[in-house]
């Protein structure tokens, strides 16, 4: 099990996530953007590892316009040694990566160009975690996207977007259960028809139940990862005290955290913290973690295997 949040750490002073404004692009602004956004993902990552989070989720804005018709910097030859020297950490510490598109990117819309252009932005996630050579347990998370008025078309247009996925893109998608229209109970179907891993989104799954519990929606979810996708891979978090419902904590909720781990522990996981205060949040999950067996601190991950 590793533990990790998403994107923006406030603790080391700088963002990966830097960007700049669409009319003023330029092949050299976009350089210096990049450079500076993975002279801080390296950061973040030695950061990380100083303090047992072995799992991070990368933004988007990484690199800014990648997937628009404006971007014709070759971005990918200019910082492929730096790109190379960041998935070489993460590697040799263990350490997991993701991704999650924004949410323009909408797999099965009915507008042929909102697919297009969601395609050119799962191929430039893709091309990041390829340029950090990760194997196939570095994911790509998505959601189902609409409903359009019929959820089974709706679901049926996904998998056949899906299918005629590129090979480099294929390899990394996830998809995951979501607040309101597509519960876990779609999501291993959309699985059978695909063969697409299920990510485990814990709060999606108590605002939008599917009937089940807690432990045997993990273990469900877990059963649709394959040896080369890894563990499953699970989105958590609880709702905010006294925000709208589906409103993610500004904390973590120990007592919950604790209640969760102890529920679902047949299923190995990784385990993503959608909470608020990012790292903050992940030192504490970190902590409670350590008393679980399925938990391996990066000391551990070496001395088991001598």
């Amino acid at each position: 099990m590793k533990i990790g949040y998403p994107c923006i750490n406030r603790s080391v002073g700088c963002s990966c996530g830097r960007t700049f404004r669409l009319s003023s692009y330029s092949d050299e602004r976009l350089e210096e953007t990049v450079r500076e956004n993975l002279r801080c993902l390296d950061l973040i990552l030695r950061f990380n590892l100083g303090e047992s989070i072995l799992f991070f989720r990368i933004g988007s804005g990484l690199v800014p316009f990648a997937s628009h018709p404006v971007c014709t910097a070759a971005w990918q030859d200019t910082f492929a040694g730096t790109f190379g020297e960041i998935g070489r950490f993460v590697r040799d510490h263990g350490m997991r990566i993701s991704m999650h598109p924004d949410q323009f990117v909408v797999v099965n819309a009915k507008d042929p160009g909102i697919v297009e252009k969601s395609v050119a932005e799962l191929r430039y996630h893709a091309a990041v975690l390829d340029a950090m050579h990760l194997d196939t347990t570095a994911k790509i998370q998505i959601h189902v996207g609409g409903v359009y008025g019929d959820q089974k078309e709706s679901m049926e247009r996904f998998a056949s977007v899906y299918s005629r996925l590129d090979e480099s893109i294929l390899r990394r998608p996830v998809v995951e259960n979501d607040d309101s229209r597509y519960t876990l109970a779609d999501c291993l179907r959309i699985h059978e028809e695909t063969g697409i891993p299920v990510l485990f989104d814990v709060f999606h799954h108590q605002v939008n139940p599917s009937g089940v519990g807690a432990a045997e929606a993990a273990a469900r979810s877990g059963a649709t990862w394959r040896l080369k996708d890894g563990i499953l891979m699970t989105d958590y978090s609880t709702q905010m005290p006294g925000g709208r419902r589906g409103r993610h904590a500004e904390s973590l909720d120990p007592t919950h955290f604790e209640q969760f781990l102890a529920e679902t522990a047949s299923t190995d996981m990784d385990i993503m913290l959608e909470i608020k205060d990012k790292e903050k949040s992940a030192l504490a999950a970190v902590g409670i973690a350590r008393r679980d067996g399925r938990f391996l601190l990066p000391a551990d991950r070496y001395s088991s295997k001598e």
